[in-house]
């Protein structure tokens, strides 16, 4: 075992692995010291004890420092332990059953969303959405839960053309103008809805996850059988009407406890 006396040396170090990770480039150490308020000397010891793991590369030429290939190693490592799967089950089998309905848990992957995990209620409804499955985002309630939360240009470059606004119902966004509507109005309401807009007689109720750097990660779903025959008067998304927020709350409920589990903060 360590001595005590340790235990601020590796949270020094950890905290500059962090600072190295945030940063699109390397960084000098002067910079590493001016960001995390440390003492120079100290600032050069921890990054060569770094170095010599491999959790820093040193660039002579530039006279800065980024992350090693050992961090490249224990970050692979980290996603092959399925990391969010297995941190989201738990929260999500409690989820149905305390709903009685389907929940997933999903992530955006370009302009779709991707399914990685399932639970069903004791007697399981067939849906289309399934572990593995993609689909259009600006259709589902998860991909939708995501994309709210991102920059307006990030969101412009995942659907920059008509051609990306698939259409499977006649319902949902059908271009970006009608999509950042929808968006914006989900930003404010804190979870999204889909009503028939992937299969007719289903909806979801979706809400996002975030990581450390407030940034959505993941989206936690609920999915149900639901008929809306009508299209309300300037909705340009094609709802019912229906925003479901009593089951919308324990899905946002669900979706922070995810949060806080993967160390994350709300947005």
């Amino acid at each position: 075992m360590g001595r005590s006396s340790d235990v601020p040396a590796l949270r020094r170090g950890l905290a500059v692995l962090k600072l190295l990770a945030s940063r699109p480039g390397p960084l000098s150490a002067a910079a590493v010291a001016r960001e995390l308020s440390l003492p120079r000397s100290t600032t050069y010891h921890l990054l060569a004890e770094l170095a010599e793991a491999g959790f820093a590369t040193h660039f002579p030429e530039e006279r800065r420092y980024g992350l090693g290939v050992a961090a490249f190693e224990l970050g692979s490592a980290y996603l092959r332990h399925d990391p969010l799967e297995r941190l989201a089950r738990p929260l999500l089998r409690r989820l149905v059953d305390q709903v009685g309905r389907t929940a997933q848990l999903g992530v955006l992957h370009g302009a779709e969303a991707l399914y990685l995990v399932r639970e069903q209620p004791r007697q399981p409804q067939t849906i289309v959405s399934d572990v593995g499955v993609r689909l259009p985002a600006h259709l589902t309630a998860s991909g939708r839960a995501v994309l709210a939360r991102l920059p307006a240009a990030q969101v412009r470059a995942l659907f920059p053309g008509p051609a990306v606004f698939v259409d499977r119902t006649g319902r949902g966004p059908r271009d970006l103008p009608s999509l950042r509507r929808l968006l914006a109005v989900e930003r404010r309401r804190g979870w999204s809805v889909e009503d028939g807009y992937v299969t007719a007689g289903f909806a979801s109720v979706a809400a996002a996850a975030f990581d450390h750097g407030r940034r959505p990660i993941a989206a936690v779903a609920v999915t149900f059988r639901h008929v809306c025959d009508r299209e309300p008067a300037g909705e340009p998304a094609g709802e019912c009407g229906l925003t479901w927020p009593e089951l919308a709350a324990e899905v946002v409920r669900t979706a922070d406890a995810l949060t806080e589990r993967i160390g994350g903060h709300r947005a």
